[in-house]
C-alpha cells in the first residue's frame, strides 16, 4: 500500500514538472541536438510502444550504448529493444538488430510501457518509474554495470529513503567493481555482486585507415567546454622544442564545431590550420576534427591522446579506446565517472590544463598504454537469460 502512495506521490510530481517544464520543452524541441529526442521523450512524436521482445535495454548516450555491443551480439537469438535519451545513443543503438525508441519522459511510462520480460538498465540510470513499472508487470529488472561514484555517493546516501524503495523493485544488480557493490548494499541493494565492466568486453577498432602524417601526432579527443583552449596553448608551447608535431582536435559534441574552430583561429592566428570537412587531409600543423564517428580512427594513427571531459568536472571519457591503440594518454584529473576504466589502464598521466606541454614532453619517454582487466561477460549472460 505504501508504495501505492508513494506511486500516486511521484506521478503528481512529475506531471506538475513536465507542465513546468512545457515551455522550455518547446523551445528546445527546435535546437539541431534535441530536434529528435525531446519530441519523442517528450510528446510522444514518432515514438510508439516496443513490439513484443525478450529483453529489453535502456541505456543513455553514445557510450552506454557502445558498450552493450558484446552482449547485444552474443543474444542474437532473443528479441532485443533498446531505450535512449539522447539522439547519438539513438543513432549508435540503430546500428545493431534491435527495436529502438527513445525512453519516454516517466509520466507517459504508465501508458507507453506494456508488459516487458526483462529490462537491463545500464550504469546510473536511476529513473523510478522505469523500475517501478517495469516490476509491476511482471519483468525481471537488472541493473547492469552498475555504478555510483566515489563523488556522487554522498548525494545518493541522502537520499537512501528514495533508492531503498527503487532498488527494491530491481533483481539483479551486477556491478562494475567491489566499491559500487558496498554502496548500493548501503542504499538497500538485494542481490548485489561484481562482474566487472562490460565496456572492457568491447570490440574496439578502426572502420576507415587513413595515412599517418610525418612527425609526432597528438589527438585531442571529446574535448569540451572550456578544455580546447589550455590544450591547444600547451601543444603550442611543446611544439616549440617539437616542430613537426601535429594536432587533431575532435570535440565531444557536433554543435560546437563551429565554436571551436573560431577559437583555433584565435588562439593560434600563425599556425597552419584546417577543417576535416573541408580538407579531409592532416596536412596542416592543427586540424579540426568536424566530423562523427572518426575519433578511434584517428586514435589508430595518433602516438598521444590527450583525452578531454576531465580537465573540467565532466567525469572524464573512456580510456579503452586510446589504449587499444597504443596511444599514450594524458587526461585531467576529473575522472570520477571513469575511474573504474582508468585501473585497467597502465602509463596514464593525469595533470591540469597548465601541465599540458609538460606531460607532452614526458610522454617521449613513457611505454605505449595498454590495457589490463576483463569482465564475466558468461555471468552476464547468464543473468540476462535466466528463467
Amino acid at each position: 500500500m505504501r508504495n501505492v502512495a508513494f506511486d500516486i506521490f511521484y506521478t503528481l510530481v512529475a506531471t506538475f514538472l513536465y507542465v513546468a517544464a512545457l515551455p522550455l520543452l518547446f523551445v528546445l524541441s527546435f535546437k539541431k541536438k534535441y530536434c529528435q529526442s525531446i519530441p519523442a521523450r517528450f510528446f510522444g512524436s514518432k515514438n510508439p510502444p516496443f513490439p513484443e521482445h525478450d529483453i529489453w535495454f535502456h541505456v543513455c548516450s553514445l557510450g552506454e550504448a557502445k558498450a552493450i555491443a558484446p552482449v547485444v551480439e552474443r543474444l542474437n537469438a532473443h528479441k532485443i529493444a533498446i531505450s535512449v535519451i539522447t539522439h547519438t545513443g539513438f543513432e549508435a543503438a540503430s546500428k545493431y538488430a534491435a527495436e529502438v525508441r527513445y525512453l519516454p519522459y516517466e509520466l507517459w511510462l504508465w501508458i507507453w510501457m506494456k508488459r516487458p520480460k526483462t529490462v537491463v538498465v545500464l550504469e546510473a540510470e536511476f529513473w523510478y518509474l522505469l523500475f517501478r513499472l517495469a516490476h509491476i508487470r511482471g519483468a525481471r529488472v537488472i541493473a547492469l554495470n552498475a555504478r555510483i561514484s566515489e563523488r556522487s555517493f554522498p548525494k545518493y546516501y541522502r537520499m537512501r529513503w528514495f533508492y531503498r524503495i527503487l532498488l527494491r523493485q530491481c533483481d539483479r544488480i551486477l556491478c562494475q567493481s567491489s566499491e559500487d557493490m558496498a554502496r548500493f548494499i548501503a542504499l538497500g541493494g538485494r542481490n548485489v555482486e561484481v562482474v566487472g565492466n562490460i565496456k572492457l568486453a568491447q570490440k574496439i577498432e578502426a572502420t576507415k585507415h587513413y595515412p599517418k602524417p610525418d612527425g609526432l601526432l597528438i589527438v585531442a579527443a571529446s574535448t569540451h567546454e572550456g578544455e580546447e583552449e589550455g590544450i591547444l596553448r600547451g601543444f603550442l608551447a611543446y611544439r616549440e622544442q617539437n616542430p613537426s608535431a601535429k594536432l587533431l582536435v575532435v570535440p565531444r559534441h557536433p554543435e560546437r564545431f563551429a565554436k571551436v574552430r573560431e577559437l583555433i583561429a584565435h588562439v593560434a592566428p600563425t599556425v597552419g590550420f584546417s577543417c576535416w570537412s573541408e580538407s579531409q587531409s592532416i596536412s596542416e600543423v592543427i586540424t579540426l576534427i568536424d566530423a562523427m564517428g572518426e575519433l578511434n580512427n584517428f586514435y589508430a594513427i595518433s602516438d598521444i591522446a590527450i583525452v578531454g571531459g576531465a580537465f573540467v568536472p565532466i567525469g572524464g571519457h573512456n580510456p579503452l579506446e586510446p589504449a587499444t591503440f597504443g596511444c599514450k594518454i594524458i587526461t585531467g584529473e576529473e575522472i570520477f565517472l571513469q575511474r573504474e576504466l582508468f585501473k585497467y589502464v597502465s602509463h596514464v598521466q593525469f595533470t591540469s590544463l597548465q601541465g599540458v606541454a609538460e606531460a607532452l614532453k614526458h610522454a617521449e619517454s613513457l611505454p605505449p598504454s595498454q590495457i589490463n582487466g576483463n569482465v564475466d561477460l558468461d555471468r552476464v549472460l547468464d543473468n540476462l537469460t535466466e528463467k
